[in-house]
């Protein structure tokens, strides 16, 4: 135990309604207190800044509000998924598929009592083959892969006019055109892209928002691992000659 107490900064104290601050307080404590949390990051105030505000800056998009249905994929120690639960009207599905990383966030969505969250202990691709193909308005991911590699593992779980929110540091050009590349076999486009550090100790904070448009391109999800191993558009169109 820190010692310290879990309590929201007064900056997001006074932007929350109690019982939304009282549970984001209890996932902070859970954090802090657990050993075996899955986050470096253990003192509350920094968690603050490094989990929820961070989590809580993709508030700028209409779309988060408007998700019925939220799926957070590579959900780690649960952030941005037990945050936009806690703060959304919306259910949400936390992919992991590492067993320690899951009863983490199982323990901590009964401490903080989310009715609303639940844990997916599987890879996005294999739960993109079942219950979880295209059935989300929204995916988030936050530090997990390249944006072509999240477009890809995004798709199958998005419905057709869904979207993607991506937590990205500074923005990469090379990336973003590979990104483009891969819009074809994705069914993804890019929308918007919007700056919002500095959180999590990042002063180059963005976040990306994308839409899938049209039906789930034939053949995903790959399985898994390919998406990160051989990303779509991370080849270039040879020049002419």
């Amino acid at each position: 135990m820190t010692g310290k107490p879990a309590q929201a900064p007064p900056s997001l104290a006074t932007t929350l309604e109690p019982a939304t601050r009282a549970a984001l307080e209890r996932l902070v404590e859970q954090v802090a207190e657990d050993p075996t949390a899955p986050s470096s990051v253990t003192d509350p105030q920094r968690a603050w800044r490094v989990h929820v505000a961070d989590s809580l800056s993709v508030s700028i998009f209409p779309q988060v509000a408007e998700a019925g249905s939220i799926c957070d994929i590579g959900a780690g120690a649960g952030f941005p998924g037990l945050v936009l639960a806690a703060v959304y009207p919306g259910s949400v599905d936390l992919v992991e598929s590492v067993g320690r990383k899951c009863e983490f966030m199982r323990r901590a969505i009964e401490a903080a009592q989310l009715d609303r969250a639940r844990v997916v202990c599987e890879r996005s691709e294999t739960w993109a083959t079942g219950e979880g193909r295209e059935a989300y308005d929204l995916v988030t991911a936050r530090a997990v892969a390249r944006l072509a590699t999240l477009a890809e593992l995004a798709s199958p779980l998005l419905r057709d006019g869904g979207h993607l929110i991506a937590w990205k540091g500074k923005r990469d050009a090379g990336e973003e055109a590979e990104l483009e590349r891969a819009a074809e076999r994705t069914g993804m486009l890019g929308v918007e892209v919007r700056a919002v550090g500095p959180y999590a100790g990042s002063h180059h904070r963005h976040l990306h928002l994308l839409q899938k448009r049209g039906p789930t391109p034939a053949g995903l999800p790959r399985r898994p691992g390919m998406a990160k191993k051989r990303p779509f558009g991370a080849e270039r169109n040879p020049g002419p000659g």
